[in-house]
């Protein structure tokens, strides 16, 4: 079973800056997302970091709050946390894959985002995969988040001069 395998992770990175990111939460099963929610606090804090948790109402909406955030706050990185438990409808294939594909979209803009949004068959394999003492997947959406963040912090740099970027306050002609 895979909840018994053992699986490399990566040291906790490190900052010389302080870290802030937000936590986009829909906690449909409150309880599932609780037990998430906490994973992902416990790793932020342990990197040092603060957070803020914003709430929607489920998963399709996670995507956008964070989008909305990126672009009116001041956030290094997102994690989005949420739990999708198939149904008897295709509104499930739905959720998951347009929740997926809107975080993803957005970490191809250059987002530091973390998707801790379990979709699972059943309640149990929720359970497991929320576990505070366990695989906690909160907790791994957060290191992710924080890792991409230390990346873009490594390789972020004066984009003065660069492309299309005008070196200074006015624009010269060719």
């Amino acid at each position: 079973m895979a909840a018994n395998e053992q699986h490399y992770t990566l040291d906790r990175p490190t900052f010389d800056k302080p870290v802030k990111l937000l936590i986009v939460v829909a906690p449909y099963y409150k309880d599932i997302v609780d037990n998430l929610l906490s994973g992902a606090c416990a790793e932020i804090e342990a990197a040092g970091g603060t957070y803020e948790i914003a709430e929607v109402p489920g998963a399709l909406e996670i995507p956008t709050a964070i989008g909305i955030a990126e672009r009116m706050s001041n956030f290094d990185g997102y994690v989005a946390l949420g739990c999708v438990i198939r149904g008897e409808t295709t509104h499930y294939d739905t959720v998951c894959n347009d929740s997926s594909r809107g975080i993803t979209l957005l970490g191809l803009q250059g987002l530091c985002v973390g998707n801790g949004i379990l979709t699972v068959e059943n309640r149990e394999q929720a359970e497991v995969r929320a576990e505070p003492a366990g695989q906690n997947k909160g907790g791994g959406a957060a290191a992710a988040a924080l890792h991409l963040i230390a990346l873009a912090r490594k390789w972020g740099g004066s984009k003065e001069g660069v492309g299309f970027m005008p070196s200074g306050d006015s624009y010269r002609l060719a």
